[in-house]
């Protein structure tokens, strides 16, 4: 009798231990906590599900950007109330003693989202942003994002940074084209070569169209594991393309907001950082909601009159717009008149440098006119406008007038680097060859001058070489 009564008290003590954990689980589930094994047989789940470890950490460019930077990054809802810790960079670890770093408090949001058009599983986030200011231009810092706990289990690895020097001499930046597809088996090489070549990259510059499904948080998450940590230790800029929008309701995805921390000195509260501008070194960089302008008459109009203040109080030396539909496409079939008529004039009123653009999934780089084909230096140059793609989704494209070099079936990375007098810009595929580039010159009167650097031993690329019909 006495050996039963043991097993029987056995068999209650598992029995109790097992709904302890099932409500531990439960309990996990309505509190929107992560609970690993219920999620394993799901693909990607160590993406698409946060934890109390941070993840998703990227940077980006704010007004003052010699002075500060934004961050974003997500964890899940256990974590209500996260942090930054910020100090200077030394030789050792000695910027870990007392006194030497300090925490900044992020703001938090909750976040729910479950895309059901592609099947995925509900989500629960804990999205969180911090400004970090009061920088010194020029000086080496790091960084890391957390819970605040006294442990390092919970928080990030140490970032470094370098802040720019107030008006910066010479910088450079990546432009990216649409990502879009295949983000992190494709994009992700296209992002880790441009990395490689230039590591000392000042900030990346995004044209829309990061992702193919805007409330995907499976495709979210790619695109940023794609990145990695050149997403923490490089800023990003970026401007929603068609595919940031949802597909039948024409908003903004709910994620946009959340996931990047952006400024907010558009026109009107709904193109809050969709369109903004802030300067860096030498450059007026303005960023143009292209899939706003052309669906929302409010918003062409409010945006048409913002830009020209912006342009006509504009002292930086070098100007560049950039947004996801082209002013000139690439494609007969896909021209985008209201923009053309409604931002080109501004364009050249205000002697625009460069205009980078995506949509296209082509590639194409010239002028509004044919003035300069075939020559090597173009005298009195305009405005150069370019469509590039990074990702792999690709699109035919018919030759016009403003083409001075064009591809089909080719992922391709910018180089843009900006110097007092001079800009030079190169593009480059994901095996580091060059295939298009230029400089342009502009001396104290404004006066430009551009000099064309297409490769001569790289033909024109076209899909019709690669894919047979």
């Amino acid at each position: 009798m006495i050996k039963i009564h043991r097993i029987f008290q056995v068999f209650v003590l598992w029995v109790a231990a097992i709904t302890l954990i099932n409500a531990q689980s439960i309990d996990n589930e309505i509190h929107g906590h992560s609970h690993y094994t219920s999620y394993s047989n799901i693909p990607e789940h160590k993406l698409i599900f946060p934890s109390k470890v941070p993840d998703q950490i990227i940077m980006q460019l704010t007004e003052d950007a010699a002075h500060s930077f934004a961050l974003n990054w997500r964890t899940d809802q256990q974590v209500d109330t996260a942090y930054v810790q910020v100090a200077e960079e030394t030789h050792g670890p000695d910027f870990r003693l007392d006194g030497r770093s300090r925490q900044i408090m992020a703001s938090t949001q909750f976040f729910e989202n479950q895309n059901t058009a592609d099947k995925e599983p509900l989500v629960k986030s804990a999205y969180h942003s911090a400004l970090v200011d009061r920088l010194e231009p020029g000086k080496t810092y790091v960084y890391r994002v957390g819970d605040g706990s006294a442990a390092d289990a919970t928080w990030s690895e140490w970032f470094q940074v370098t802040i720019p020097s107030e008006n910066k001499e010479s910088f450079s930046f990546i432009y990216f084209g649409d990502a879009q597809n295949d983000v992190k088996s494709m994009w992700s090489r296209v992002i880790r070569k441009s990395y490689q070549m230039v590591p000392k990259v000042d900030f990346m510059l995004h044209a829309g169209d990061l992702i193919n499904h805007s409330e995907s948080n499976r495709e979210w998450a790619a695109w940023f594991y794609a990145g990695s940590y050149i997403h923490s230790t490089v800023p990003s800029v970026m401007t929603p393309g068609n595919h940031e929008y949802k597909y039948h309701e024409g908003t903004l995805s709910a994620l946009w907001r959340p996931q990047f921390n952006l400024p907010k000195n558009g026109p009107m509260k709904l193109l809050e950082e969709t369109c903004y501008t802030l300067d860096y070194g030498n450059m007026k960089l303005v960023s143009i909601d292209a899939k706003s302008y052309l669906d929302n008459e409010a918003s062409r109009e409010a945006q048409t009159q913002w830009l020209d203040s912006v342009l006509a109080s504009n002292t930086k030396k070098w100007t560049s717009l950039f947004m996801h539909y082209p002013v000139f496409s690439t494609a007969k079939g896909r021209d985008n008149t209201a923009l053309r008529e409604g931002l080109k004039p501004l364009i050249d009123k205000y002697s625009v440098d460069l205009v980078l653009q995506g949509h296209d999934h082509t590639y194409a780089r010239g002028y509004d006119t044919n003035e300069g084909t075939g020559k090597t230096v173009v005298e009195n140059a305009g405005t150069v406008y370019a469509v590039s793609v990074s990702g792999p989704k690709m699109y035919e494209s018919q030759d016009q007038a403003w083409m001075v070099r064009r591809a089909e079936y080719t992922q391709l990375f910018q180089i843009i680097t900006v110097g007092q007098d001079k800009i030079s810009y190169e593009a480059y595929t994901p095996l580091g060859s060059l295939y298009d580039a230029f400089d342009l010159k502009k001396d104290g009167m404004g006066k430009k001058r551009l000099v064309n650097r297409v490769p001569d031993d790289f033909p024109m690329r076209q899909k019709k070489d690669f894919v047979k019909e």
